[in-house]
């Protein structure tokens, strides 16, 4: 194959991994494309989207972890790229369609360091022989030695490391040949702290992913660990992904692999999504999620929802006179609609929110939870 056919194969089997700049709806998660397929649409801040280059350096692994199509004794299509090979690439495609950067990751093959090598050894040649000065991510792999993160943070404007599970207990179920405290946590740890305010890297963001359903693991406890990644490690994003079995006839959990077991770890992945937006953009806190007796979100509702559904005497909030925390928690609105809100009672009374350029089936949701008084 040449390198644009491996690319083919590559960037496909790039997709079980969301840990990166990509956005978190469904078009802008599921869906490849604009301009060739290893090319995802990335939301933009400014507005609009760019195109993001996401692949994997190899997709051989030595590692056996039971979530992932690609492990060891699996029957992927193997194939690798050099580090030569994928900078070429990134920089013809770049100059036929501007590229806002790239995503790079990598099995396990040949130990973490070795791995890391070839991330490191791509992103130098962006750096050093092609002088690009834009967006680049990479992947730390588990197993991959402080000198081997250091050479990353060194080069990259972004690095994740997924934790994949909440606990040493859940992830023991998935993996044998890796250790979710010394290959997941410590690393995530080095991380986190080499980029903290004041660091040597401190301009470099840190984000993470779950594989939701991959293991026996709660919602709460997913939760409970976005809580910490937020508050302690002070990362910018954390990623899910519903757990995808392929070929397996059953879930790692036990449960039957059926079209009804698939929808539903989806809507999990869609629920936490949701709890995980009302913590680091609505104010709320890890406490403050609510769960169903198994431990998990509500199916059926949005975790706001149900929240205001449990704390009646919260509501109703007064348009005119509360704070932008307090109707952020309000089922309906969002920043942008406070945002209007705040605005428009620098100069009137909201009588309604029918001027605020808001869509109705959002608007009539909250003002079941208003006071316009």
């Amino acid at each position: 194959m040449d390198t644009f056919q491996k690319l083919d194969l590559l960037a496909g089997d790039s997709q079980y991994d969301m840990a990166c700049a990509c956005g978190t709806s469904d078009k802008d998660r599921r869906h490849r494309g604009l301009d060739g397929r290893w090319l995802y649409p990335v939301p933009l801040a400014s507005g609009g989207h760019g195109i993001l280059l996401k692949t994997l350096i190899t997709n051989s692994c030595v590692n056996d972890c039971r979530y992932c199509p690609l492990r060891a004794n699996s029957n992927a299509r193997r194939c690798s790229v050099t580090p030569d090979e994928i900078a070429g690439a990134f920089m013809e495609i770049n100059r036929r369609s501007s590229l806002i950067g790239c995503f790079l990751s990598s099995g396990v093959c040949g130990g973490g360091d070795l791995a890391m090598e070839r991330l490191t050894d791509a992103a130098a040649i962006l750096r050093r022989r092609h002088h690009y000065r834009g967006y680049i991510h990479l992947k730390i792999i588990p197993g991959a030695s402080t000198a081997a993160m250091d050479e990353a943070l060194r080069l990259a404007s972004s690095v994740s490391l997924n934790i994949e599970t909440p606990g040493a207990a859940h992830f023991k179920k998935l993996s044998a040949t890796k250790d979710y405290l010394r290959d997941i946590i410590a690393p995530v740890k080095y991380i986190a702290e080499q980029t903290g305010r004041g660091m040597p890297h401190a301009r470099v963001t840190c984000s993470t992913q779950f594989i939701v359903g991959a293991s026996d693991e709660s919602d709460r406890e997913i939760v409970a660990y976005m809580g910490g990644i937020y508050d302690r490690l002070r990362f910018k994003r954390v990623y899910f992904s519903a757990y995808q079995s392929g070929a397996d006839s059953v879930t790692l959990s036990g449960e039957p692999d059926t079209l009804e077991t698939r929808h539903a770890r989806l809507t999990r992945e869609h629920r936490l999504y949701q709890a995980d937006f009302l913590l680091w953009r609505y104010g709320f806190n890890a406490a403050e999620m609510e769960y169903t007796a198994s431990g998990n979100l509500d199916l059926t509702l949005d975790p706001k929802e149900v929240w205001a559904a449990r704390h009646p005497e919260f509501f109703p909030v007064r348009v005119n006179h509360a704070d932008s925390g307090a109707l952020l928690r309000v089922p309906g609105l969002g920043p942008t609609a406070v945002n209007r809100i705040l605005e428009a009672r620098k100069s009137r009374g909201v009588r309604d929110l029918g001027g605020l350029r808001l869509a109705r089936k959002l608007t009539a949701k909250a003002e079941a939870y208003l006071d316009f008084t």
